[in-house]
Protein backbone atom coordinates (compact mmCIF):
# COMPACT_ATOMS: atom_id res chain seq x y z
CA UNK A 1 0.00 0.00 0.00
CA UNK A 2 2.78 2.23 0.06
CA UNK A 3 2.94 4.87 -2.04
CA UNK A 4 -0.16 3.66 -4.33
CA UNK A 5 -3.93 3.39 -3.19
CA UNK A 6 -5.69 0.26 -2.75
CA UNK A 7 -9.03 -0.48 -2.84
CA UNK A 8 -11.11 -0.40 0.73
CA UNK A 9 -14.02 -3.56 1.05
CA UNK A 10 -17.46 -1.77 0.56
CA UNK A 11 -15.88 0.96 -2.18
CA UNK A 12 -13.67 3.91 -1.10
CA UNK A 13 -9.74 3.23 -1.09
CA UNK A 14 -6.59 3.81 1.22
CA UNK A 15 -3.08 4.77 1.24
CA UNK A 16 0.35 4.89 3.44
CA UNK A 17 1.59 8.09 3.61
CA UNK A 18 4.76 9.03 5.72
CA UNK A 19 5.25 12.05 7.20
CA UNK A 20 7.08 14.25 4.49
CA UNK A 21 4.18 12.77 2.16
CA UNK A 22 1.42 14.13 4.31
CA UNK A 23 3.16 17.37 4.65
CA UNK A 24 3.83 18.12 0.67
CA UNK A 25 0.54 17.11 0.39
CA UNK A 26 -1.08 19.44 2.93
CA UNK A 27 1.10 22.50 1.46
CA UNK A 28 0.47 21.94 -2.01
CA UNK A 29 -3.37 21.65 -1.61
CA UNK A 30 -3.13 25.04 0.67
CA UNK A 31 -1.40 26.77 -1.86
CA UNK A 32 -4.30 25.60 -4.22
CA UNK A 33 -6.67 27.21 -1.82
CA UNK A 34 -4.21 30.30 -1.59
CA UNK A 35 -4.77 30.39 -5.60
CA UNK A 36 -8.36 29.42 -5.80
CA UNK A 37 -8.94 32.66 -3.08
CA UNK A 38 -11.56 33.04 -0.49
CA UNK A 39 -15.37 31.78 -0.32
CA UNK A 40 -18.20 33.59 0.83
CA UNK A 41 -17.60 35.54 3.76
CA UNK A 42 -20.81 34.64 4.65
CA UNK A 43 -22.69 31.33 5.61
CA UNK A 44 -23.83 29.50 2.52
CA UNK A 45 -27.10 28.92 4.88
CA UNK A 46 -27.58 33.04 4.59
CA UNK A 47 -27.99 33.54 1.38
CA UNK A 48 -31.36 33.02 -0.57
CA UNK A 49 -30.27 29.66 -2.94
CA UNK A 50 -32.31 31.79 -5.57
CA UNK A 51 -29.65 34.35 -5.45
CA UNK A 52 -26.85 31.90 -4.99
CA UNK A 53 -28.26 30.56 -8.39
CA UNK A 54 -27.95 33.60 -10.22
CA UNK A 55 -25.23 35.22 -8.56
CA UNK A 56 -23.11 36.36 -11.76
CA UNK A 57 -19.19 35.72 -11.73
CA UNK A 58 -16.48 36.90 -13.62
CA UNK A 59 -16.70 37.16 -17.43
CA UNK A 60 -13.07 37.08 -18.67
CA UNK A 61 -10.77 34.54 -17.91
CA UNK A 62 -7.94 34.82 -15.20
CA UNK A 63 -4.43 35.91 -16.62
CA UNK A 64 -2.69 33.28 -14.57
CA UNK A 65 -1.71 30.40 -16.63
CA UNK A 66 -2.47 28.47 -13.46
CA UNK A 67 -6.18 30.02 -12.71
CA UNK A 68 -6.77 29.85 -16.70
CA UNK A 69 -6.02 26.07 -16.77
CA UNK A 70 -8.36 25.14 -13.47
CA UNK A 71 -11.25 27.50 -15.06
CA UNK A 72 -10.60 27.23 -18.60
CA UNK A 73 -12.90 28.83 -21.55
CA UNK A 74 -15.96 26.54 -22.57
CA UNK A 75 -16.40 27.15 -26.06
CA UNK A 76 -13.64 26.90 -28.62
CA UNK A 77 -10.64 24.84 -28.89
CA UNK A 78 -7.66 25.78 -26.27
CA UNK A 79 -4.98 27.31 -28.24
CA UNK A 80 -7.07 28.73 -30.72
CA UNK A 81 -8.59 32.13 -31.45
CA UNK A 82 -12.09 32.45 -30.51
CA UNK A 83 -14.46 34.70 -32.81
CA UNK A 84 -17.03 36.96 -31.15
CA UNK A 85 -19.92 34.95 -31.24
CA UNK A 86 -17.65 31.86 -29.43
CA UNK A 87 -15.94 35.07 -26.94
CA UNK A 88 -19.96 35.53 -26.11
CA UNK A 89 -21.20 32.46 -25.06
CA UNK A 90 -17.73 31.67 -23.04
CA UNK A 91 -18.18 34.74 -21.08
CA UNK A 92 -21.40 34.20 -20.11
CA UNK A 93 -20.92 30.88 -19.66
CA UNK A 94 -18.32 31.44 -17.44
CA UNK A 95 -20.19 34.07 -15.65
CA UNK A 96 -23.05 31.88 -14.32
CA UNK A 97 -20.53 28.86 -13.59
CA UNK A 98 -17.05 29.99 -12.46
CA UNK A 99 -18.13 30.73 -8.81
CA UNK A 100 -20.18 27.04 -8.02
CA UNK A 101 -16.47 25.66 -10.26
CA UNK A 102 -14.20 27.09 -7.67
CA UNK A 103 -16.06 26.62 -4.75
CA UNK A 104 -16.01 22.87 -5.46
CA UNK A 105 -12.73 23.03 -6.48
CA UNK A 106 -11.99 24.96 -2.72
CA UNK A 107 -14.37 22.59 -0.68
CA UNK A 108 -12.37 19.31 -2.58
CA UNK A 109 -8.96 20.57 -1.55
CA UNK A 110 -10.63 21.73 2.17
CA UNK A 111 -11.22 17.79 2.54
CA UNK A 112 -7.92 16.74 1.58
CA UNK A 113 -6.43 18.85 4.20
CA UNK A 114 -8.40 18.02 6.52
CA UNK A 115 -8.11 14.55 5.79
CA UNK A 116 -4.42 14.47 6.23
CA UNK A 117 -4.73 16.79 9.65
CA UNK A 118 -6.86 13.81 10.62
CA UNK A 119 -3.67 11.64 10.46
CA UNK A 120 -1.39 10.74 13.11
CA UNK A 121 1.94 9.12 11.79
CA UNK A 122 2.19 5.77 13.73
CA UNK A 123 6.27 4.85 15.13
CA UNK A 124 6.99 3.54 11.63
CA UNK A 125 6.45 6.52 10.68
CA UNK A 126 3.67 6.04 8.09
CA UNK A 127 -0.54 6.48 8.68
CA UNK A 128 -2.78 4.89 6.51
CA UNK A 129 -5.10 7.52 5.15
CA UNK A 130 -8.59 5.38 4.10
CA UNK A 131 -11.46 7.58 2.36
CA UNK A 132 -14.70 6.94 1.68
CA UNK A 133 -16.19 7.32 -1.51
CA UNK A 134 -16.87 11.31 -1.17
CA UNK A 135 -13.22 11.33 -0.03
CA UNK A 136 -12.27 9.83 -2.83
CA UNK A 137 -14.13 12.17 -5.14
CA UNK A 138 -12.32 15.31 -3.41
CA UNK A 139 -8.79 14.23 -3.57
CA UNK A 140 -8.98 12.74 -7.48
CA UNK A 141 -10.22 16.39 -8.10
CA UNK A 142 -7.88 18.14 -5.94
CA UNK A 143 -5.42 15.41 -7.15
CA UNK A 144 -6.36 16.87 -10.84
CA UNK A 145 -6.32 20.12 -9.69
CA UNK A 146 -2.43 20.34 -7.96
CA UNK A 147 -1.14 18.54 -11.73
CA UNK A 148 -3.12 20.95 -13.66
CA UNK A 149 -1.52 24.18 -11.54
CA UNK A 150 2.34 22.51 -11.70
CA UNK A 151 1.84 21.57 -15.37
CA UNK A 152 0.71 25.10 -16.18
CA UNK A 153 4.16 26.42 -14.08
CA UNK A 154 6.31 24.06 -15.79
CA UNK A 155 4.48 24.90 -19.03
CA UNK A 156 3.34 21.47 -19.95
CA UNK A 157 1.16 21.72 -22.80
CA UNK A 158 0.97 17.80 -23.54
CA UNK A 159 2.39 14.89 -23.09
CA UNK A 160 5.10 15.69 -25.17
CA UNK A 161 6.31 18.38 -23.34
CA UNK A 162 6.34 16.38 -19.85
CA UNK A 163 8.44 13.59 -21.46
CA UNK A 164 11.56 16.43 -22.14
CA UNK A 165 10.92 16.60 -18.28
CA UNK A 166 11.98 13.24 -16.99
CA UNK A 167 15.73 13.66 -17.67
CA UNK A 168 16.32 16.73 -15.77
CA UNK A 169 19.73 17.09 -14.31
CA UNK A 170 19.22 17.02 -10.39
CA UNK A 171 20.62 20.47 -10.36
CA UNK A 172 17.97 22.31 -12.78
CA UNK A 173 15.25 24.26 -10.43
CA UNK A 174 12.29 22.77 -11.61
CA UNK A 175 13.19 19.55 -10.87
CA UNK A 176 11.40 19.57 -7.52
CA UNK A 177 7.74 21.02 -9.06
CA UNK A 178 8.63 18.18 -12.01
CA UNK A 179 9.11 15.14 -8.96
CA UNK A 180 5.59 16.81 -7.63
CA UNK A 181 4.03 16.29 -10.97
CA UNK A 182 5.05 12.72 -11.25
CA UNK A 183 3.91 11.71 -7.74
CA UNK A 184 0.87 13.23 -7.98
CA UNK A 185 0.28 11.76 -11.18
CA UNK A 186 0.88 8.50 -9.59
CA UNK A 187 -1.14 8.92 -6.56
CA UNK A 188 -4.13 9.79 -9.18
CA UNK A 189 -3.65 6.53 -11.27
CA UNK A 190 -3.73 4.10 -8.29
CA UNK A 191 -6.53 6.17 -7.18
CA UNK A 192 -8.93 5.31 -10.20
CA UNK A 193 -7.28 2.04 -10.36
CA UNK A 194 -8.34 1.67 -6.66
CA UNK A 195 -12.12 2.71 -7.50
CA UNK A 196 -12.82 0.87 -10.80
CA UNK A 197 -11.26 -2.98 -9.13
Amino acid sequence: MAGHFEPLPGGGAAVALDEVEVSILRSLAVQLLELIGPGETHGPESVDPLDRLFAEGPSEPPSDPALARLFPDAYGAPGTEQDQRERAYAAEFRRYTENDLRERKRQDALGVVRSLDALTVAGDGAAVLRLAPEGCRQWLGTLNDLRLTIAARLEIGDEDDSEQLYGLPDDDARKPMVMAYLWLGGLQETLVEALMA
